[in-house]
């Protein structure tokens, strides 16, 4: 297998794109993974994310140690279906705060690759709106 850099960030795969989810320690990346699994997200990865690039793109997969495993706090490990790899298509800056309410685009460069990004909107509806962006595209038409 070609090399591979690992990072701390949970990775979910949402209609086939996986969704990076970064932030320090705390910040609640594996809280966003289970709400986005509960809206029907696969898990590729929890807090360790191994990172592939590969013709242009970018593959996340989990170490083979925690594959299928996400930690729920204050419950414990849950063990679910492994995604797979998946090509990454967005990244989730949870140490960044979105102050706007209808806020201009952000990228995130991950291995000299942008992608599109999105700041904590820290609301009920965060889950949900990354759910269906994934499934369409995110308006930022004014």
């Amino acid at each position: 297998m070609p090399d591979f850099e690992v990072i701390h960030a949970t990775t979910v795969e949402i209609a086939g794109k996986a969704v990076l989810i970064i932030g320090p320690s705390g910040s609640g990346k594996s809280s966003l993974a289970l709400q986005l699994m509960a809206l029907g997200a696969g898990l590729v990865a929890d807090d360790q994310t191994q990172i592939l690039k590969e013709k242009g793109t970018l593959v996340a997969f989990a170490p083979s140690l925690i594959r299928g495993r996400i930690e729920a706090r204050g419950v414990g490990l849950l063990r679910v279906k492994d995604a797979g790899p998946t090509p990454i298509s967005m990244v989730i800056d949870l140490a960044k705060t979105e102050e706007d309410r209808l806020p201009k685009p952000h990228q995130h460069s991950l291995f000299g690759i942008t992608l599109p990004c999105l700041y904590n909107a820290k609301n009920a509806h965060f889950a949900a709106a990354i759910w269906i962006s994934m499934h369409g595209t995110l308006d930022v038409s004014p």
